[in-house]
């Protein structure tokens, strides 16, 4: 095992964000439903609680977007191509009675794993850890588990047998709180999750800068590289003939599909892993990694400088950040229709303060119309 992978992550507590919880029911619901006190209080303390009830003739949600957690309390054949796709992009999903039932049928298919008993540790129904994103949250309320239960992936669970009156409640209550230490997960997989297919394709022409851009770090034979937020991997190539045969080339994105795509085009083998991780709490021991390669991902993180503070403990003395992206911040600002502001974190009077404090020093700084780069060395 390559030395960069013995140390565990260490504990990262996400922030809390405004989400939507949506509930599907099926008709009939039970009189009296064992969880309307729960979906009346819901939004109170925790996530906003959209309900859905397609037999009345609310319309199901086209897609993903706005959804961070989906409750199934019943087996809705219609509502199976969404839970599909929440499977696929590990959108938290509690499937009670029937729709336990049409999660077992959902996960029948190739894509999503196959049902598997919890653990003891289950964040949800065990009590432990929420190991997946380790958000620090507990769900331990000391009521026993219903059953049966199984578990799909890392983040579906399906009741076949719902608990009833304070227990349906408590159940949503915990399912609630694991939706919102994961909400800044999943709307990031559920964003990138169906474009992953698509997206080596789509961006192929700006593999040239990328190798470019690569070029410019000091890595040297037998070195380790990371690309953060790989994606595809269109720079991993090109960080793999700096290290050479001997050094070793990490990939790491949030998104499994995206590695999936990245392995795909090949870019897998001796000396070169893909890891399913959050680059701001990195399953790196300290000082192993000797030059890190992030595009487009420093501004859109939501603690710029936690991330940064991250990379630099994984990172070597004498070791390289490179901050890219194949077009300057002017361009960006002006295809999105805002101004170039410059509180933007990739703006030099906000970066080169962040990086001095989080332990790079900034050797290089260009905000080019056609490139945006800042290289940091650790001292």
């Amino acid at each position: 095992m390559h030395p960069a992978l013995q140390a565990p992550a260490r504990p990262y507590r996400h922030q809390e964000a405004p989400m939507a919880l949506v509930v599907i029911r099926h008709a009939p619901v039970p009189a009296p439903d064992p969880l309307a006190p729960a979906l009346d209080a819901g939004g109170a303390s925790g996530p906003e609680i959209r309900r859905c009830d397609p037999w009345s003739g609310d319309p199901l949600p086209a897609g993903l977007k706005d959804i961070e957690g989906l409750v199934l309390t019943g087996d809705t054949p219609e509502a199976l191509p969404l839970l599909r796709e929440a499977l696929a992009a590990e959108v938290p999903v509690l499937a009670l009675g029937g729709g336990a039932d049409l999660l077992a049928r959902a996960a029948g298919g190739s894509t999503p794993p196959a049902p598997r008993a919890p653990e003891a540790a289950d964040p949800l129904l065990g009590g432990g850890d929420d190991r997946d994103d380790r958000d620090g949250r507990d769900g331990r309320d000391g009521r026993p588990v219903p059953a049966p239960a199984f578990r799909v992936g890392g983040s579906a669970w399906g009741l076949t047998t719902p608990p009833e009156g304070d227990g349906a409640g408590g159940l949503l209550g915990r399912f609630a709180a694991l939706v919102a230490g994961r909400a800044e997960h999943t709307a990031t997989r559920a964003f990138f999750t169906p474009r992953a297919d698509a997206w080596e394709e789509r961006f192929a022409y700006q593999t040239p800068a990328y190798e470019a851009a690569v070029s410019r770090m000091g890595l040297t034979e037998g070195g380790t590289a990371v690309d953060l937020g790989c994606g595809s991997g269109r720079a991993l190539p090109a960080l793999r003939r700096l290290v050479g045969a001997s050094g070793t080339v990490l990939g790491v994105d949030l998104t499994p599909a995206m590695l999936t795509a990245a392995a795909r085009e090949g870019r897998t083998g001796p000396g070169r892993l893909l890891l399913v991780a959050d680059c701001a709490r990195l399953p790196l021991a300290a000082g192993t990694v000797h030059g890190i390669f992030a595009a487009g991902l420093l501004d859109h993180l939501p603690k710029p400088r936690t991330a940064l503070a991250e990379w630099a403990r994984v990172c070597a003395p004498g070791g390289e950040l490179l901050l890219f992206h194949p077009s300057g911040r002017a361009e960006r600002a002006a295809r999105h229709g805002r101004p170039l502001s410059p509180d933007d974190p990739l703006a030099e009077p906000s970066l080169r303060p962040a990086l001095e404090a989080t332990g790079w020093h900034l050797a290089e700084y260009e905000d080019a119309p056609d490139h945006f780069l800042a290289r940091a060395r650790r001292p």
